[in-house]
């Protein structure tokens, strides 16, 4: 039982690093292809690069997190 618990912990953590990391993402792409004057379509393309990139990024740091703290004892 224990193993299935920490397994949804870890689950949890990238769902919500995820969700975090894409949101910073997406605000941060887009903040940057207008500074950079990014052309056309391209936007599109950069914005999204950025947000699943940072979702990640967040996500696997996030995991990893739980998965550290899923072996410590209370």
């Amino acid at each position: 039982m224990a193993r299935d618990s920490c397994l949804a912990r870890v689950t949890t953590g990238v769902a919500v690093g995820g969700a975090a990391g894409g949101a910073v993402g997406a605000i941060y792409g887009t903040y940057e292809a207008i500074m950079y004057k990014v052309p056309g379509l391209l936007k599109i393309r950069y914005i999204g690069q950025t947000t699943f990139g940072s979702a990640a990024v967040f996500g696997l740091f996030l995991g990893a997190g739980s998965l550290i703290h899923c072996g410590k004892s209370n």
